[in-house]
Protein backbone atom coordinates (compact mmCIF):
# COMPACT_ATOMS: atom_id res chain seq x y z
CA UNK A 1 0.00 0.00 0.00
CA UNK A 2 1.04 3.63 -0.37
CA UNK A 3 1.15 6.32 2.32
CA UNK A 4 -2.37 7.35 1.31
CA UNK A 5 -5.00 6.48 3.92
CA UNK A 6 -7.92 4.72 2.27
CA UNK A 7 -11.46 4.94 3.59
CA UNK A 8 -13.49 1.72 3.63
CA UNK A 9 -17.22 1.50 4.39
CA UNK A 10 -18.40 -1.84 5.82
CA UNK A 11 -22.12 -2.60 5.44
CA UNK A 12 -23.19 -5.88 7.07
CA UNK A 13 -25.95 -6.80 9.52
CA UNK A 14 -23.83 -9.55 11.12
CA UNK A 15 -22.22 -7.49 13.87
CA UNK A 16 -19.69 -10.10 15.00
CA UNK A 17 -18.38 -10.59 11.47
CA UNK A 18 -18.36 -6.85 10.81
CA UNK A 19 -16.36 -6.21 13.99
CA UNK A 20 -13.71 -8.70 12.86
CA UNK A 21 -13.49 -7.10 9.43
CA UNK A 22 -13.26 -3.61 10.90
CA UNK A 23 -10.56 -4.60 13.39
CA UNK A 24 -8.42 -6.15 10.68
CA UNK A 25 -8.88 -3.25 8.27
CA UNK A 26 -7.90 -0.74 10.94
CA UNK A 27 -4.85 -2.84 11.82
CA UNK A 28 -3.80 -2.48 8.17
CA UNK A 29 -4.09 1.30 8.37
CA UNK A 30 -7.48 1.84 6.74
CA UNK A 31 -10.00 4.38 7.99
CA UNK A 32 -13.24 2.43 8.45
CA UNK A 33 -16.93 3.29 8.72
CA UNK A 34 -19.76 0.91 9.51
CA UNK A 35 -23.48 0.65 8.79
CA UNK A 36 -25.72 -2.27 9.86
CA UNK A 37 -28.18 -2.40 6.93
CA UNK A 38 -28.60 -1.57 3.27
CA UNK A 39 -30.66 1.61 3.69
CA UNK A 40 -28.14 3.23 6.04
CA UNK A 41 -25.29 1.87 3.94
CA UNK A 42 -26.67 3.52 0.81
CA UNK A 43 -27.05 6.83 2.63
CA UNK A 44 -23.48 6.64 3.93
CA UNK A 45 -22.12 5.76 0.49
CA UNK A 46 -23.89 8.77 -1.00
CA UNK A 47 -22.67 11.17 1.65
CA UNK A 48 -19.08 10.06 2.25
CA UNK A 49 -15.87 10.15 0.25
CA UNK A 50 -15.11 6.42 0.46
CA UNK A 51 -12.54 4.48 -1.54
CA UNK A 52 -14.28 1.10 -1.19
CA UNK A 53 -17.48 -0.42 0.18
CA UNK A 54 -17.55 -3.96 1.60
CA UNK A 55 -21.19 -4.88 1.13
CA UNK A 56 -23.13 -7.87 2.42
CA UNK A 57 -25.73 -9.24 0.00
CA UNK A 58 -28.37 -10.59 2.39
CA UNK A 59 -29.54 -7.70 4.60
CA UNK A 60 -32.81 -6.24 5.86
CA UNK A 61 -34.23 -3.17 4.19
CA UNK A 62 -32.23 -3.19 0.99
CA UNK A 63 -30.07 -6.12 -0.06
CA UNK A 64 -26.55 -5.55 -1.32
CA UNK A 65 -27.48 -5.95 -4.98
CA UNK A 66 -30.13 -3.20 -4.68
CA UNK A 67 -27.68 -0.90 -2.90
CA UNK A 68 -25.07 -1.30 -5.61
CA UNK A 69 -27.60 -0.91 -8.42
CA UNK A 70 -28.89 2.31 -6.83
CA UNK A 71 -25.38 3.75 -6.65
CA UNK A 72 -24.61 2.86 -10.25
CA UNK A 73 -27.92 4.37 -11.42
CA UNK A 74 -26.74 7.61 -9.78
CA UNK A 75 -23.38 7.31 -11.59
CA UNK A 76 -21.61 6.69 -8.30
CA UNK A 77 -18.61 4.50 -9.16
CA UNK A 78 -17.58 3.61 -5.59
CA UNK A 79 -15.87 0.19 -5.81
CA UNK A 80 -17.90 -2.60 -4.18
CA UNK A 81 -16.72 -5.92 -2.73
CA UNK A 82 -19.73 -8.18 -2.17
CA UNK A 83 -19.94 -10.61 0.77
CA UNK A 84 -22.48 -13.41 0.72
CA UNK A 85 -23.27 -16.77 2.26
CA UNK A 86 -24.25 -18.05 -1.17
CA UNK A 87 -21.84 -19.73 -3.57
CA UNK A 88 -23.90 -20.02 -6.74
CA UNK A 89 -22.58 -18.86 -10.10
CA UNK A 90 -25.85 -17.01 -10.79
CA UNK A 91 -25.37 -14.97 -7.62
CA UNK A 92 -21.80 -14.15 -8.59
CA UNK A 93 -22.95 -12.97 -12.00
CA UNK A 94 -25.86 -10.99 -10.53
CA UNK A 95 -23.60 -9.19 -8.08
CA UNK A 96 -21.03 -8.26 -10.66
CA UNK A 97 -23.68 -7.35 -13.22
CA UNK A 98 -25.11 -4.97 -10.60
CA UNK A 99 -21.80 -3.13 -10.77
CA UNK A 100 -19.74 -4.94 -8.15
CA UNK A 101 -15.97 -5.24 -8.41
CA UNK A 102 -15.40 -8.53 -6.62
CA UNK A 103 -17.24 -11.23 -4.71
CA UNK A 104 -16.26 -13.17 -1.59
CA UNK A 105 -18.26 -16.08 -0.17
CA UNK A 106 -18.77 -16.57 3.56
CA UNK A 107 -17.08 -18.04 5.49
CA UNK A 108 -13.79 -16.60 4.32
CA UNK A 109 -10.29 -16.11 5.66
CA UNK A 110 -9.75 -12.51 6.72
CA UNK A 111 -6.36 -12.59 5.00
CA UNK A 112 -8.17 -13.33 1.74
CA UNK A 113 -10.48 -10.38 2.35
CA UNK A 114 -7.51 -8.06 2.89
CA UNK A 115 -5.89 -9.28 -0.32
CA UNK A 116 -9.10 -8.63 -2.25
CA UNK A 117 -9.34 -5.14 -0.74
CA UNK A 118 -5.75 -4.37 -1.72
CA UNK A 119 -6.34 -5.65 -5.26
CA UNK A 120 -9.44 -3.50 -5.79
CA UNK A 121 -7.67 -0.40 -4.50
CA UNK A 122 -4.63 -1.19 -6.65
CA UNK A 123 -6.81 -1.37 -9.77
CA UNK A 124 -8.42 1.93 -8.78
CA UNK A 125 -4.99 3.54 -8.48
CA UNK A 126 -3.98 2.17 -11.88
CA UNK A 127 -7.01 3.81 -13.48
CA UNK A 128 -6.68 7.12 -11.60
CA UNK A 129 -2.92 7.41 -12.09
CA UNK A 130 -3.22 6.82 -15.82
CA UNK A 131 -5.74 9.53 -16.57
CA UNK A 132 -3.44 12.54 -16.80
CA UNK A 133 -4.52 12.56 -20.43
CA UNK A 134 -8.13 13.35 -19.63
CA UNK A 135 -9.75 11.78 -22.66
CA UNK A 136 -9.47 9.30 -25.51
CA UNK A 137 -10.29 10.68 -28.96
CA UNK A 138 -10.67 8.56 -32.09
CA UNK A 139 -12.83 8.51 -35.23
CA UNK A 140 -15.17 11.25 -34.01
CA UNK A 141 -15.56 9.69 -30.57
CA UNK A 142 -14.39 11.30 -27.32
CA UNK A 143 -14.31 9.47 -23.98
CA UNK A 144 -13.61 11.34 -20.75
CA UNK A 145 -11.75 9.08 -18.33
CA UNK A 146 -12.66 11.15 -15.30
CA UNK A 147 -16.36 11.83 -15.85
CA UNK A 148 -17.10 8.50 -17.62
CA UNK A 149 -19.02 10.47 -20.22
CA UNK A 150 -18.57 10.01 -23.93
CA UNK A 151 -19.69 11.56 -27.18
CA UNK A 152 -19.86 9.19 -30.12
CA UNK A 153 -19.29 9.87 -33.80
CA UNK A 154 -23.04 10.34 -34.36
CA UNK A 155 -23.27 13.12 -31.76
CA UNK A 156 -24.95 11.03 -29.09
CA UNK A 157 -23.92 11.24 -25.44
CA UNK A 158 -23.19 8.14 -23.36
CA UNK A 159 -22.56 7.48 -19.70
CA UNK A 160 -20.01 4.69 -19.38
CA UNK A 161 -19.79 2.33 -16.45
CA UNK A 162 -16.51 2.19 -14.58
CA UNK A 163 -15.81 -1.23 -16.11
CA UNK A 164 -16.49 -0.05 -19.66
CA UNK A 165 -14.09 2.86 -19.16
CA UNK A 166 -11.46 0.58 -17.62
CA UNK A 167 -11.66 -1.87 -20.54
CA UNK A 168 -11.21 0.95 -23.06
CA UNK A 169 -8.30 2.31 -21.07
CA UNK A 170 -6.71 -1.14 -20.77
CA UNK A 171 -6.84 -1.56 -24.56
CA UNK A 172 -5.90 2.01 -25.48
CA UNK A 173 -2.89 1.95 -23.13
CA UNK A 174 -1.54 -0.82 -25.36
CA UNK A 175 -2.75 0.60 -28.66
CA UNK A 176 -1.97 -1.72 -31.54
CA UNK A 177 -1.16 -4.70 -29.31
CA UNK A 178 -3.25 -7.81 -28.73
CA UNK A 179 -4.46 -7.95 -25.14
CA UNK A 180 -5.74 -11.33 -24.00
CA UNK A 181 -9.10 -11.76 -22.29
CA UNK A 182 -7.25 -13.04 -19.23
CA UNK A 183 -5.11 -9.90 -19.09
CA UNK A 184 -8.20 -7.70 -19.34
CA UNK A 185 -9.92 -9.63 -16.56
CA UNK A 186 -6.87 -9.38 -14.33
CA UNK A 187 -6.50 -5.64 -14.95
CA UNK A 188 -10.15 -4.65 -14.69
CA UNK A 189 -11.69 -7.15 -12.26
CA UNK A 190 -9.04 -9.43 -10.90
CA UNK A 191 -9.10 -12.77 -12.65
CA UNK A 192 -11.06 -14.69 -10.00
CA UNK A 193 -13.91 -12.21 -9.88
CA UNK A 194 -15.73 -13.42 -12.98
CA UNK A 195 -16.65 -17.01 -13.88
CA UNK A 196 -15.96 -16.70 -17.61
CA UNK A 197 -13.82 -14.74 -20.03
CA UNK A 198 -16.96 -14.46 -22.20
CA UNK A 199 -17.82 -11.51 -20.00
CA UNK A 200 -15.26 -9.44 -21.88
CA UNK A 201 -16.87 -10.30 -25.21
CA UNK A 202 -20.21 -8.91 -24.01
CA UNK A 203 -18.60 -5.64 -22.96
CA UNK A 204 -16.81 -5.30 -26.30
CA UNK A 205 -20.11 -5.78 -28.17
CA UNK A 206 -21.62 -2.91 -26.19
CA UNK A 207 -18.62 -0.65 -26.82
CA UNK A 208 -18.68 -1.38 -30.54
CA UNK A 209 -22.36 -0.46 -30.76
CA UNK A 210 -21.52 2.94 -29.30
CA UNK A 211 -18.23 3.81 -30.95
CA UNK A 212 -17.92 1.88 -34.22
CA UNK A 213 -19.70 3.23 -37.28
CA UNK A 214 -20.36 -0.34 -38.40
CA UNK A 215 -20.32 -2.54 -35.26
CA UNK A 216 -20.34 -5.71 -37.36
CA UNK A 217 -17.24 -4.49 -39.25
CA UNK A 218 -15.21 -2.80 -36.50
CA UNK A 219 -12.26 -0.63 -37.47
CA UNK A 220 -10.94 0.11 -33.98
CA UNK A 221 -11.95 -2.65 -31.53
CA UNK A 222 -10.58 -5.75 -33.21
CA UNK A 223 -11.01 -9.40 -32.23
CA UNK A 224 -7.92 -11.60 -32.10
CA UNK A 225 -9.73 -14.91 -32.41
CA UNK A 226 -9.12 -17.28 -29.56
CA UNK A 227 -6.92 -14.75 -27.77
CA UNK A 228 -8.41 -11.36 -27.01
CA UNK A 229 -8.72 -7.86 -28.46
CA UNK A 230 -6.67 -5.09 -30.06
CA UNK A 231 -7.45 -1.38 -30.23
CA UNK A 232 -6.25 0.94 -33.01
CA UNK A 233 -6.83 4.69 -33.06
CA UNK A 234 -6.46 5.15 -36.81
CA UNK A 235 -8.67 2.23 -37.67
CA UNK A 236 -7.91 -0.84 -39.74
CA UNK A 237 -10.05 -2.99 -42.00
CA UNK A 238 -10.96 -6.36 -40.44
Amino acid sequence: MTDQIYKVLVVDDELNLAEGIIENLRAEGYEVGYEPDGIKGLEAAREGSWDLMILDVMMPGLDGFAVCEALRAERNQLPVLFLTAKDETDDRVQGLAAGGDDYLTKPFDLRELLLRVQAILRRGRWYADGTEASSLVFAGNEISWRSYRATSHDGRSHDLTHKEAMILKCLSDREGEIVSREEILETVWGYEAFPSTRTIDNFIVRLRKRFEREPERPLHLHTARGVGYRFTIEGQQP
